[in-house]
């Protein structure tokens, strides 16, 4: 990999992220004494970089690991957030791959460790940390629970982040089934550590995780532009009752945050017919299941208890998307040809029978335009378009 270092190597990286690879996987090596495959991975990977890590991307003489390992890794604003949760003396990171978390905790904390089972990956990292210029963090090549023994340190975190295939590199979805299997090794963890920091993929069901886990005092869902990246377990020694579920969704120019405990029923909430605004939660909130607290929370009354949409006379602040809603119609022949048939919109279903891909054609309704529509269901049960202006 060093070989990979040189001035004329990385000009040639460095102007090639921009070029397809497969039509660079065309040309001659220009290089003959280097693997080319390994000159295309560098290039490959480190385009990947380029939005989701752009301080790596940026910085000079970077190694990538596979474009795999890239892809799986934390994103910076992901990372970025992590860190702002916490800060102290000293934390380890577990499964320390690319390295991204490891950074970003390292500036929060005096000292971290970085755990990494994969020997070529381990000395890319600690290569890596060298160019970024980072020196409080320390790289361990070797199996996790070994190094813990070894070190015989109190850290004030343990961090992980589980391996979500089985050694056959299939997809795995029980906690238990991850390398390393956390709910196992939870109480040797907790010689080392009373807190402990659990990543795990946006697919896990959070009664499901629960029912896996214990000690369990907070659960963060970490959504990325509207789209959920990454589920936080905050696992302290001791914890006994119902956990705190903390939404965020990172945009360009805020941060959405939404809070409420899980499993705690909330005051009855208010269904009404569409009012003047309606609001569409973000997707960090719709994987918390938290919609009754929205509607609390907010003070405002919701379409339908399946719909999850909601509606006001006056507008508010939101997580979420708001709306304008300008026309109400009943899900008819007359109305949909009169309304929307030939025209473009934007459609939405929720708690509705028929899917997008199915209205679209049915109705010969084009995609785009300034025009939102939600298909839904209100409170009598009825089928209903909303026709509405975007806000926010």
């Amino acid at each position: 990999m060093k070989d990979l270092l040189s001035e004329e190597v990385q000009h040639f990286i460095n102007s090639n992220t921009e070029v397809s690879i497969s039509q660079l996987a065309l040309q001659k090596n220009p290089f003959p004494e280097l693997n080319w495959k390994e000159i295309l991975n560098q290039i490959d990977a480190k385009s990947k970089a380029k939005d989701k890590l752009p301080t790596w991307f940026s910085a000079k003489n970077i190694l990538y690991p596979s474009k795999i390992s890239v892809e799986q890794t934390s994103s910076e604003k992901a990372a970025m957030y992590k860190s702002k949760l916490f800060s102290g003396n000293k934390i380890i990171d577990l499964t320390g791959g690319f390295g991204v978390d490891t950074y970003y905790f390292s500036k929060r904390f005096l000292k971290v460790f970085h755990c990494e089972h994969n020997l070529q990956l381990a000395e890319i990292v600690k290569h890596n940390f060298n160019q970024l210029k980072v020196e409080n963090i320390k790289c361990y090549f070797g199996e996790s629970e070994e190094i813990l023994k070894n070190l015989d340190a109190q850290f004030d975190w343990i961090y992980i982040d589980p391996s979500r295939r089985n050694e056959a590199k299939e997809k795995v979805f029980m906690l238990r089934d991850c390398e390393p299997n956390v709910p196992e090794l939870l109480e040797f963890y907790f010689n080392y550590s009373s807190k402990i920091l659990m990543k795990t993929a946006p697919l896990l069901d959070l009664s499901a995780g629960l029912k896996e886990l214990k000690n369990v005092s907070t659960i963060h869902i970490v959504a990325l532009e509207n789209e959920v990246k990454e589920l936080l377990w905050e696992i302290h020694q001791g914890f006994t009752g119902n956990p705190k579920i903390k939404t965020v969704n990172l945009t360009k120019n805020k941060e959405e945050n939404f809070e409420f405990i899980f499993g705690e029923t909330t005051t009855e909430i208010d269904y009404s017919i569409p009012k003047k605004f309606l609001y569409e939660p973000n997707a960090a909130i719709m994987k918390s299941g938290g919609f009754n607290e929205v509607a609390f929370q907010f003070n405002l009354t919701k379409l339908h208890q399946h719909s999850h949409l909601y509606t006001s006379d006056t507008k508010i602040e939101f997580c979420g998307r708001i709306f304008e809603i300008t026309s109400v119609l009943p899900y008819q022949k007359k109305e949909m040809k009169l309304y929307l048939e030939n025209k473009k919109a934007n459609i939405t279903c929720r708690n509705f029978p028929e899917t997008v891909q199915n209205i679209r054609k049915k109705w010969k309704i084009f995609e785009g335009g300034n025009l939102y529509t939600f298909f839904t269901t209100d409170y009598k049960n009825n089928k209903i378009v909303l026709l509405c202006t975007k806000i926010e």
